[in-house]
């Protein structure tokens, strides 16, 4: 197996691991509002992102004309992700609203994928989304099963999902784009994350004020915007230049099954064999995505860091 995209896999794992967290860390401030939640955590972790990137930013200003509409698709999608993905948990509760997010992410970047590049997905990649959709199907049903929150909370929080998963996979989607068309690493996710975390900046002006009531709400604040999103999304960026954007979305399907143990193991959320059922599914996901090939380009099959340019890497 390549090395590369075995490193990409592995960045893109610790990733979703971290990502996992984020749901049981905004329960531990129970005064914050998902939006406040949302803002603070992936709008100042995007605007770090920028920071840090600051020279490749400049030395890709040159190519920002010729990739405005795709910085500005993406960073549109990173803002409205984290309110939808908070919020989606805040009406459905940790684990349904992980698994919808990510379960749904998959097949919204195989779509754009499809749609916009003409890329053919691989078998492999089919039996690899379908067994985490399933699997998050399960860990979603086992919920359900024990849903103490309304009918209308649960549909809530499962199109907040739908949204979720959907601007994920396109700002995924933007970032690799930006990539393969010569755009370093720091500089796309610099451009896109920078952007969008500066238009989540007015959600944090008007909902924030809670955050800074004490010392814990604080400090959930931080540690998501610097642990999960500005941390997280450094290696992810790392992965995205090994592997496609379908494949990262779908190896990312592992975090729903960490969101949901800890909701078990700290929140409180229960879970039935349905649901541990379908966390070992999700487990054998990236054993298939870590021996096979995930994409098709014009009938032959590839790996993603044939596509991206050497000096991106």
């Amino acid at each position: 197996m390549n090395r590369h995209r075995l490193a990409g896999i592995g960045a893109i794992t610790v990733t979703s691991l971290l990502w996992g967290t984020t749901g049981t860390a905004a329960t531990l401030a129970p005064g914050v509002g998902p939006l406040a939640v949302g803002s603070a955590a992936l709008g100042i972790g995007g605007i770090l992102q920028a920071v840090i990137a600051i020279p490749a930013l400049r030395a890709a200003l040159p190519a920002v004309r010729g990739n405005l509409r795709l910085i500005v698709l993406g960073a549109v999608a990173v803002m409205i992700y984290p309110l939808a993905f908070y919020s989606s948990m805040h009406f459905a509760g940790v684990a349904i609203g992980s698994v919808v997010s990510l379960a749904s992410a998959p097949l919204a970047s195989g779509l754009l994928e499809f749609l916009l590049e003409h890329k053919r997905l691989s078998r492999w990649w089919a039996l690899a989304a379908g067994l985490g959709i399933i699997g998050s199907t399960l860990l979603c049903l086992s919920k359900m099963t024990d849903a103490a929150e309304s009918a209308g909370q649960t549909v809530a929080g499962i199109s907040l999902g739908l949204l979720a998963g959907a601007t994920y996979a396109t700002y995924s989607w933007a970032a690799h784009r930006l990539m393969n068309r010569g755009i370093s690493r720091a500089a796309s996710m610099g451009f896109v994350f920078g952007l969008g975390g500066t238009l989540l900046l007015p959600v944090l002006i008007v909902t924030g004020a809670p955050l800074l009531a004490s010392t814990q709400a604080f400090s959930v604040a931080a540690y998501m915007a610097i642990i999960p999103m500005f941390l997280g999304y450094l290696l992810f960026g790392y992965g995205l230049t090994r592997v496609s954007a379908s494949t990262a979305t779908t190896i990312t399907l592992t975090e729903p099954a960490i969101a949901a143990i800890l909701a078990v193991l700290i929140v409180g959320e229960r879970l039935t064999t349905l649901g541990w059922v379908g966390l070992a599914v999700i487990a054998g996901v990236l054993a298939i995505l870590a021996i096979a090939p995930t994409n098709e380009v014009a009938g032959k099959t590839a790996t993603s860091t044939q596509r991206i340019p050497a000096a991106t890497r």
